[in-house]
């Protein structure tokens, strides 16, 4: 009775590939399929252009459209324009970000703390992603990778809160310290620089963690065992052997924050005090204000691209060399 049921099934089985494989033989034939693509799929320019169509329409859309539309806002008088209104193209915008320390200020400020927090992620991270790649058996890497990314699962602005409840005078570190004895009354920590930077540093922290992760792992441990057995120390060994190594690492994770960081918003916002204003907020309040503003805050908006990458650039290629690749 079994095997009589089972080869029932098999012989359906069969009539319904031969059915699919007919149906797709009369489509493969068929004059509309020949002459589109069939005709693509023999032809490998076109093959080549059908590959290449959907990113490149990407970058163009969404990358270097916007963008261009931006920079030919920067040179209007005006904007936007009135019906029949001619555009008058001016480099005024660009001129007031050098005239007025009410913009070259914060930019200069912006810079400064982008390099701060670059810097400072890098020395927490780092020992993190070291730990995770040489010391954590392989076996648990991924556990230990997946525990530390939980929390970039949340949104931007429910880790922001997470840090004002962390750093508020009523929050997690005050009363720690009031109950060790160690102070006798809040010590004001949100809304400085110190609350900004922790937490940008705590929002942007996984783009400096996963490309040291992939250099320093790669690093074989023949050689540091072959280090160790000549002599040398774990101080030496980090210095001679693991630091250049993940030189890569270092270049692509310090890009990535570094570009992050400077264009930060949210957390300005909601960490930041009167004293700690920054670029983004300025561009910010030029695009939220009235509308023959908008040139100003574009034109804002390419300088500080254009010198972003260009820091970007010059670091990378001083200290990355040419094999440096961003993930």
């Amino acid at each position: 009775m079994t095997n009589d049921v089972l080869a029932g099934d098999g012989q359906g089985a069969k009539k319904s590939t031969a059915r699919y494989s007919s149906w797709i033989g009369k489509v493969a034939n068929s004059p509309l399929y020949r002459g589109t693509i069939g005709l693509l799929a023999e032809n490998r320019v076109a093959r080549l252009i059908v590959l290449l169509a959907v990113p490149l329409a990407w970058i163009a859309f969404f990358n270097i459209g916007p963008i261009l539309q931006m920079g030919n806002i920067s040179l209007l008088a005006n904007y936007p324009l009135l019906d029949g209104d001619e555009p008058v193209y001016t480099f005024s915008q660009y001129a007031l970000f050098f005239q007025e320390s009410l913009y070259f200020v914060p930019f200069l400020r912006s810079v400064v703390f982008s390099i701060v927090v670059t810097a400072s992620t890098l020395v927490v991270v780092y020992p993190v992603a070291y730990y995770i790649g040489k010391v954590i058996r392989p076996a648990s890497r991924n556990k230990a990778l997946l525990l530390l990314l939980t929390p970039f699962w949340a949104g931007e602005i429910i880790r922001v809160f997470s840090v004002i409840m962390l750093l508020a005078n009523r929050g997690a570190v005050n009363a720690l310290l009031r109950e060790l004895g160690m102070i006798d009354r809040p010590i004001p920590m949100l809304y400085t620089y110190f609350s900004l930077s922790f937490g940008v540093v705590y929002l942007i922290a996984l783009y400096m963690l996963l490309p040291l992760y992939s250099s320093i792992e790669k690093i074989p441990n023949s050689l540091l065992d072959a280090a160790s057995d000549l002599g040398a120390g774990p101080l030496q060994r980090f210095r001679r052997v693991i630091l250049p190594l993940s030189r890569d690492g270092i270049v692509s994770g310090c890009s990535l924050v570094f570009l992050t960081s400077i264009g930060v918003f949210a957390a300005p916002l909601l960490l930041g005090g009167p004293n700690t204003v920054i670029f983004p907020e300025i561009i910010a309040q030029l695009f939220h204000g009235s509308n023959d503003k908008w040139p100003a805050g574009a034109a804002f908006s390419i300088i500080m691209l254009l010198i972003s990458l260009t820091t970007v650039g010059l670091f990378m290629r001083v200290v990355g060399g040419r094999n440096v690749k961003l993930m």
